[in-house]
């Protein structure tokens, strides 16, 4: 039998830190840790960006609300649901390690901008699904996922000056097939778009 270890005895301790980038996007880290047994190992990497907002949103016949748009870090256009950033105000776009929590935007009024920027509809039938870390291995930023159901069409999409999207409505099997062919590829909206499916 195992002996039982506590968090504690798992955790990896900092004992180097350079800021390669940080600039208000980013601050991308190399570091080295001392593991729990006394050894030393290095670089991993590191960094800290937005937190951010997934819209998981239907419209009055049941249809679900997404867009198209490139995503640069594939280098192809994805099929997804509305999503955005957190904003906050100060320098940096994303909260920094030092900073207080409380100096981000409440995540649920980014959602509620954010599906109405790029879709423009709006909804008053909310519900938040879950908050998880964007990616807990290399980034401590997270993602907060929110439902909205009988979205209405209340105005024309007003995307920021960078976005380029377009915006369609799909069927759940429309969404289940391109799933399937892997065209629909944000991992976090499938995990919501599976979440929601399973009645969690």
């Amino acid at each position: 039998m195992q002996n039982p270890c506590t968090d504690k005895d798992l955790i990896w301790t900092p004992i180097r830190e350079e800021h390669l980038i940080r600039d208000r996007w980013i601050d991308l880290r190399r570091m080295e840790y001392r593991f729990p047994d006394g050894k030393t190992f290095g670089p991993y990497y590191n960094y800290s960006r937005r937190s951010y907002v997934v819209i998981l949103a239907s419209d009055e016949e049941g249809r679900f609300i997404c867009v198209r748009q490139y995503r640069h870090g594939i280098g192809q256009v994805t099929t997804e649901f509305p999503a955005g950033g957190i904003e906050r105000t100060g320098a940096a776009e994303y909260v920094t390690r030092e900073d207080a929590r409380s100096t981000a935007e409440d995540a649920f009024t980014a959602a509620r901008r954010e599906l109405e920027e790029e879709t423009g509809y709006t909804s008053s039938d909310w519900s938040h699904m879950i908050t998880v870390p964007s990616n807990a291995t290399i980034a401590d930023n997270y993602a907060y996922i929110y439902r909205a159901k009988n979205c209405r069409r209340t105005c024309a999409p007003h995307p920021d000056d960078i976005e380029y999207l377009q915006m369609t409505l799909l069927s759940a099997q429309e969404i289940d097939e391109l799933i399937r062919q892997g065209r629909f590829q944000q991992a976090i909206h499938v995990m919501a778009w599976y979440m929601d499916k399973c009645g969690q």
